[in-house]
């Protein structure tokens, strides 16, 4: 890892302890920075890169973000009144899941050649397995705090 990586890392991890420690802090914060310092440390970004990453990549997680509870709050509808939907009912939901999967694969299509203007084509490459190892890491822990 290159000094100024390791600087960050451990910058962003001091910064994501503080953040635990204090009390009263929202748990989506500290969440949030747990990802910035995962991510950034998985990608090996360099200062450049992270100041020109993070900002495209929040736009990313913002309209995902979005798009996600709007589908979440019709989901959630349908699974409460599932028993007394009409089969019309259920299949206009299922043709909105799918609907929905596909719009969150068009944001994910719109953002990567985003992404390949800030970073090397291997760093867009691995963004998206530490997303999944960021989530699966996420996981690991909350069980271990339980």
């Amino acid at each position: 890892m290159k000094p100024i990586n390791l600087i960050i890392a451990v910058l962003f991890s001091l910064f994501f302890s503080s953040v635990i420690a204090q009390k009263g802090e929202r748990k989506g914060e500290r969440i949030e920075s747990f990802k910035i310092a995962f991510v950034t440390k998985r990608l090996d970004l360099t200062t450049d890169e992270a100041t020109k990453f993070w900002p495209v990549y929040n736009q990313y997680q913002d309209e995902l973000k979005d798009l996600r509870e709007r589908n979440r709050k019709v989901l959630l509808n349908a699974y409460l009144n599932i028993e007394t939907m009409t089969d019309k009912e259920i299949e206009k939901v299922l043709d909105d899941e799918i609907a929905f999967k596909q719009n969150e694969l068009n944001v994910i299509k719109k953002y990567v050649p985003q992404f390949k203007t800030v970073l090397p084509m291997r760093k867009v490459a691995k963004l998206f397995k530490a997303e999944e190892d960021f989530k699966t890491e996420l996981l690991k822990r909350m069980q271990q705090n339980k």
